[in-house]
């Protein structure tokens, strides 16, 4: 008999766990954007950028469709050397998010801006600094759900 109750028990946490969305559905396009604020001015923190300017503020949905939406941010800063090329730059700053977030690279076409993404959080990452010294990293989110 306290065998069915434990059973039971059991089965009941299940539902009331399964119900009320405790299982890993993964962020809402809310949740991901913050991790993207955080790991983008984490990367401008890490690279010691200098003179740092929020480009994108983000914080509002985009929609996409069918109830899923997407969240930006972008910032650009100063590197102490001002005369570092774009490629080198960019190698820079990827080197410094390893510190961050694991991102793995999706796009590299040698001078063209880097793409990255991070399956776990769900957002993406552009490193496109111009050169001279500047940084420039923009990001967004994948399509998610609202809430």
């Amino acid at each position: 008999m306290t065998r069915f109750v434990w059973r039971g028990i059991l089965v009941g946490v299940a539902v009331v766990l399964t119900v009320s969305g405790c299982g890993d559905s993964g962020p809402t396009a809310a949740e991901a954007g913050e991790t993207l604020k955080i790991h983008i001015t984490d990367l401008m923190k890490g690279r010691h950028a200098l003179d740092v300017q929020i480009t994108d503020s983000g914080g509002r949905d985009i929609p996409c469709g069918e109830g899923k939406a997407k969240r930006t941010f972008a910032a650009t800063g100063k590197d102490g050397a001002e005369t570092r090329r774009a490629d080198s730059l960019n190698t820079l700053l990827l080197g410094s998010l390893s510190g961050v977030a694991d991102y793995r690279i999706v796009e590299d076409r040698g001078d063209a801006p880097l793409k990255l993404a991070n399956d776990k959080y769900k957002t993406r990452m552009t490193l496109e600094s111009p050169g001279n010294g500047q940084y420039a990293v923009s990001g967004e989110t994948e399509c998610l759900p609202i809430s």
